[in-house]
């Protein structure tokens, strides 16, 4: 449940030393991202070094192709004094533009340039240092962004791939636009993939994710593309517009539709930015083809990375839930035949799950899933519980004691089973939270009957309480399902009070506290659970004639008294 009240990080007796734990036990878990942070600092300005230190080289062997009455399809700015004896005291001062774009190339012009290039600087120490200082400040801000909200939900591989993309973009940007071809700004935006990187990260972690990155890329294609705004303009847009396209995107199909879309706004968002960025020397009908080819590109090539991707990372995507969902796959048919009550168990909780999930606007394809895979460790001893018995009772046989600790254990090695399945952590999730740490009841009592002084600890499940919205469904939908099973005459009366009592047993045992539900959110849970429980069971006609074959009184059109009772019933 959703609890209002902040603890303080101080203890009631305010010692110092509880003080230092709680902080070192923080900065722990935001270690991992200072630490990413600073790697991918130190790639970004080892990137920018080698740019800054090859540029002079490159442009060197581009300006011998330059001659005299050539069009300048670039302007040169010499970036320091340079005289030469040599070629009769021809004199360049720092700053002078040495050729213009758009503009012929001068006798003059073409000495200037050749001088220039037989004297390049190593390096450009001002701008070299101006990029380092905005990369610093660029990493330092997106620490306290994820540090606002999200910090300690990232996983260690998530974070990873966010940095991988942003250097990727970082260098591809930064080399890209030194070749001609792209050295306009209405050029380069087109061989950004952007775009492409922020539709990974929203399908593949969360929509959150996909908006810190499009602001993550835009700011660091800002000095890759030597401080002009209209490339971050483009990149911040359209990311941002991808990340909506692709927030509930549930079939691969989906893929084609987000493609063509994007690539029309990018067509869009480019004739406007052409108003707001005039820019000369550029052709305005290739860009937009440009712009087009790359939005659609972007989509396809997104669906072709995402599975192996979904693989790498282990998230769970839309697609992958999908796939896990197949009821045909060698784990859910070895339960149907090993433990055919669990699997019936499972059907309907994920029904009663799914549901409920879908009504209080959580992710009911994850409840579904994790309802599935719920009661995987069953399977080793599937006879020691009920659904799976007929006349039999093997824990009539074993002490309580040694029965909760098999009841207990297949919490445990249901994680161990979904492990080795390689299912996504938030499954895993489910399967270890859906007892939470309550108390065996039935052999608790029973034990409590012989031994009034045994601890409830002893008959209590290992786990923790739910901490997802997803998981405290499917713990109730478990709960609720089992219980009902055993409710004689189930009436939606009856239904009503029976799991209104079972979820106020579960809050006020403290099962709900992290789940973030509330109590309008509990109240739509209890109201699918009833509508769906009593279709189930609800009391079906008995037609005419309708008898076993092999009964004395078949065909004869009569009904015994048992029968008629319990019809009445």
């Amino acid at each position: 449940m959703k609890n209002n009240t902040k603890k303080s990080i101080l203890p009631a007796d305010g010692t110092f030393a509880h003080f230092l734990s709680n902080f070192k036990e923080s900065f722990n878990k935001s270690s991992r991202v200072i630490v990413i942070l600073a790697i991918t600092f130190a790639v970004l300005v080892i990137v920018t070094f080698i740019e800054h230190y090859t540029r002079n080289a490159i442009m060197r062997d581009a300006f011998f192709e330059y001659e005299i009455g050539q069009v300048a399809d670039k302007t040169v700015v010499a970036s320091k004094d340079i005289f030469s004896i040599a070629q009769d005291g021809l004199t360049i001062k720092k700053g002078e533009k040495i050729i213009r774009k758009g503009f012929v190339i001068t006798a003059d012009d073409y000495e200037k340039l050749k001088l220039l290039a037989q004297n390049p600087d190593r390096i450009d120490v001002q701008s070299l240092y101006k990029t380092i200082i905005y990369l610093f400040l660029m990493c330092l801000s997106t620490y306290f962004l994820l540090a606002a909200k999200k910090i300690y939900k990232f996983q260690v591989d998530e974070l990873v791939f966010l940095s991988v993309v942003l250097i990727f973009i970082y260098s591809i940007t930064v080399f890209m636009v030194r070749v001609p071809l792209f050295s306009s700004t209405y050029t380069i935006v087109s061989i950004i993939p952007a775009a492409l990187c922020v539709m990974l990260a929203t399908i593949l972690i969360n929509r959150f994710t996909g908006v810190v990155l499009s602001v993550m890329l835009a700011l660091v294609v800002f000095p890759a593309c030597s401080f002009k705004p209209m490339p971050m303009v483009f990149v911040l847009v359209s990311c941002l517009f991808c990340t909506k396209l692709v927030f509930k995107m549930e079939k691969r199909l989906d893929f084609i539709r987000v493609s063509l879309l994007l690539g029309l706004l990018q067509v869009a968002l480019l004739l406007l930015l052409s108003l707001v960025f005039p820019e000369n020397g550029y052709q305005l009908l290739p860009c937009l083809a440009g712009a087009l080819f790359s939005g659609f590109i972007s989509g396809i090539l997104a669906l072709g990375f995402l599975t192996p991707l979904e693989s790498i990372l282990n998230t769970v995507t839309a697609f992958r839930l999908m796939d896990l969902s197949d009821l045909n796959s060698p784990i859910m048919k070895h339960m149907l035949l090993t433990a055919p009550g669990t699997y019936s168990h499972s059907m309907m909780v994920a029904t009663l799950a799914e549901s409920a999930c879908r009504e209080i606007q959580a992710n009911p394809l994850l409840a579904r899933v994790g309802a599935y895979y719920h009661d995987l460790g069953k399977l080793e001893q599937p006879e020691y519980f009920v659904e799976n018995q007929t006349d039999y009772n093997k824990h009539n046989d074993i002490n309580p004691s040694l029965s909760v600790s098999v009841i207990r254990r297949h919490v445990k090695k249901g994680v161990e089973k979904a492990n080795q399945l390689h299912l996504p952590q938030e499954v895993i999730d489910i399967i270890a939270e859906h007892h939470g740490n309550g108390v065996i009841s039935y052999f608790y009592n029973k034990a409590k009957e012989s031994d009034p002084s045994v601890s409830p600890d002893d008959y209590s499940y290992m786990g923790e309480p739910p901490a997802s919205k997803e998981s405290a469904v499917v713990m109730l939908a478990d709960t609720v399902e089992a219980a009902c099973r055993t409710l004689e005459n189930p009436s939606v009366t009856r239904l009503e009070k029976f799991i209104h009592q079972l979820v106020m047993q579960k809050y006020e045992d403290r099962q709900l506290d992290k789940s973030n539900l509330t109590f309008a959110e509990l109240d739509k849970i209890q109201s699918i659970f009833v509508n769906i429980l009593a279709g189930y069971y609800h009391s079906r006609i008995e037609y005419p004639n309708q008898k076993d074959p092999d009964s004395p009184d078949a065909g004869n059109g009569k009904t015994d008294e048992k029968d008629e009772k319990t019809n009445e019933k």
